[in-house]
């Protein structure tokens, strides 16, 4: 394979990796956060079949890495920490959602003349105009449009909560990031509902947003 090749085949995978459709979640956010001050924060499950788990530590990692660039600081206990950061995700069971696409096209066509004329195709007319006694012809066509084909998909609600409070109690923030998805892959939906999650971090209070976030990149 030769060099204009390679570079072609580059530039290829580049446009299909900058057309990639963008992972959307619906982001749902209620906070009075104060602003960042050297506030110390540790991450617990709110599920306590998830505790300790690798795959709970995995994600935490993820949620512990957006924090600490808001400007907090994470420590290993709750007991020590400012603010309880409590996290929890799953996926639901799968359902149907019927969804269309244009199927076949329809349409006709047609010609004669006057005063004997007629219209060919799928439906035929003979008329005759009794005030016209000269030669004339016609002709005619379109289509009619497309069938629309009907048909189902199976799909998956993903979502990531998240609530942090002070260490007496004091709710601080809570929000939600969901999803409707083709797959119930969590390791590659949990870390695009975190990235949803901190898109303009805290957020607006008492607002959902559509947040998309860029794939392939």
């Amino acid at each position: 394979m030769n060099i204009l090749k390679i570079a072609a085949i580059g530039g290829a995978l580049g446009l299909l990796s900058a057309c990639a459709t963008p992972f959307t979640a619906d982001v749902s956010r209620f906070q009075n956060l104060p602003a960042p001050s050297g506030q110390t924060f540790a991450i617990v499950a709110a599920d306590e079949d998830k505790a300790g788990g690798l795959e709970f530590g995995t994600y935490a990692r993820y949620v512990a890495g957006e924090l600490i660039q808001e400007g907090f600081t994470e420590v290993a206990s709750p007991d020590s920490a400012d603010m309880v950061v409590a996290l929890d995700y799953g996926v639901g069971d799968p359902r149907e959602k019927v969804r269309t696409r244009p199927g076949t096209r329809f349409g006709a066509f047609g010609f004669g003349g006057y005063p004997y004329g007629g219209f060919y195709g799928w439906r035929r007319s003979v008329f005759y105009d009794p005030w016209f006694y000269g030669p004339g012809f016609g002709w005619g066509g379109g289509f009619g449009g497309w069938n629309n084909e009907v048909y189902s998909v199976t799909v998956y609600n993903a979502y990531l909560d998240l609530e942090i409070r002070r260490r007496g109690g004091e709710p601080l923030f809570e929000g939600r990031a969901m999803t409707t998805v083709r797959n119930n892959d969590l390791p590659e939906l949990v870390p695009n509902l975190v990235t949803a999650m901190f898109t303009d971090f805290p957020g607006n209070n008492g607002r959902t947003l559509r947040v998309k976030v860029p794939q392939g990149e």
